[in-house]
């Protein structure tokens, strides 16, 4: 497991850790809450380059920052990298848990090797992110993970196991902000729509025409949500999801 590490940075700043933060809604997260002064950690599964040049965007900042590689679907890894971010920064304020896997088919087609691939990434990867991180986060910190907005609607064929994994996220903060609550650390859930990501790459425009807007996020404005739900503005919002898919919904 290789680290991508910045020494330079703001002395005392506040700490996040997001998993998943290379790319995509990820590395947007990884970026504006460093603008807000925190120092972040986040977690890569490939393209270390991509990585590298996060690090370099946010030291160009003046922020701090550790890029840690580690598959969500590998409980030691999840481990490997809580450790890594205290060992660094110390005590955790923020998490984010963004790690996700999409593999389509429909439910004739595919694989006990998918199904329980994304199940491991996208459910088990976010419960053992926060179990993990939980004895580091401080009193009063945030918790922000990231579902989609195919919790509450079905958009297409081919994605039972995706719309399986993700409202399983939207109530697992349900009961994970009760355990939490009596420290005053919130659990929120971001559940974005169609997002300018690598994710979707081929699909935009088909995307963008579901949309009553006409287009599809970029991945800046579901990190604006995310760093709102991780101010102290929103200390009194807990177990609860938001759906931030442009009326897709509606």
């Amino acid at each position: 497991m290789n680290d991508i590490n910045i020494e330079k940075g703001i002395n005392g700043a506040k700490t996040a850790l997001v998993f998943g933060g290379a790319r995509g809604i990820g590395a947007a997260a990884v970026q504006r809450l460093a603008a807000d002064g925190h120092a972040v950690a986040f977690t890569y599964v490939s393209r270390p380059d991509k990585a590298s040049e996060l690090v370099a965007s946010v030291e160009s900042g003046g922020a701090q920052a550790l890029a840690i590689e580690a598959d969500s679907a590998d409980p030691a890894a999840i481990r490997h990298a809580v450790a890594r971010a205290v060992e660094r920064f110390g005590s955790i304020d923020v998490l984010v848990v963004n790690a996700g896997l999409l593999r389509m088919g429909t439910i004739d087609t595919v694989s006990l090797e998918d199904l329980d691939r994304m199940l491991d990434v996208n459910v088990r990867g976010v419960y053992l992110a926060i179990q993990a991180t939980l004895p580091h986060l401080r009193d009063g910190a945030r918790v922000v993970t990231i579902g989609s907005n195919v919790a509450i609607r079905t958009g297409l064929a081919g994605a039972s196991v995706y719309q399986l994994t993700k409202t399983a996220v939207a109530g697992l903060v349900k009961g994970v902000a009760l355990d939490l609550a009596p420290r005053g650390i919130t659990v929120n859930n971001v559940q974005p729509g169609p997002t300018d990501t690598d994710m979707n790459a081929g699909a935009i425009d088909a995307l963008a025409g579901m949309s009553p807007l006409k287009r599809v996020a970029q991945p800046r404005e579901i990190a604006g949500l995310i760093a709102y739900l991780a101010s102290d503005e929103a200390r009194y919002v807990t177990g609860a999801s938001f759906t931030i898919d442009g009326g897709l919904t509606l």
